[in-house]
């Protein structure tokens, strides 16, 4: 499985996990967001999209480790992958039918977005 993760730049931005090179992906209280979280597997894929003023997937990066012991606080540690070749827009998301059945249109306030290969390949193609 893949996930899209959004953050609030100017809380968190991509170019901040890219500085940092690791995270834990924290500050998650929607439960299931919280759900996503505690289903991450190592290795699997992330999109990071900004929230706020930018409303687009900007890059990627993966998941390092999952601690789930505590359900209401899962412990995700992320590291930074590549800038996307093209910052990808919630309209042109909208806009393609790839993701019309998403959590990321369906519950727009989900932080924490399982993705489908094909999603994800749409997200990071040139």
């Amino acid at each position: 499985m893949d996930y899209l993760l959004k953050t609030e730049a100017s809380t968190y931005s991509f170019a901040d996990l890219q500085r940092d090179k690791n995270t834990v992906w924290d500050g998650v209280s929607n439960p299931v967001a919280l759900k996503n979280l505690r289903n991450m597997k190592p290795g699997e894929r992330l999109i990071i999209y900004e929230t706020g003023d930018r409303k687009s997937a900007v890059g990627t990066a993966t998941v390092v480790s999952v601690d789930a012991s505590d359900a209401k606080n899962p412990r995700v540690t992320i590291t930074a992958g590549k800038p996307l070749p093209k910052p990808v827009t919630l309209a042109e998301i909208k806009a393609h039918k790839l993701f019309a059945d998403s959590p990321l249109m369906r519950q727009g306030r989900l932080s924490v977005v399982p993705l489908t290969a094909a999603q994800f390949d749409f997200l990071t193609k040139d």
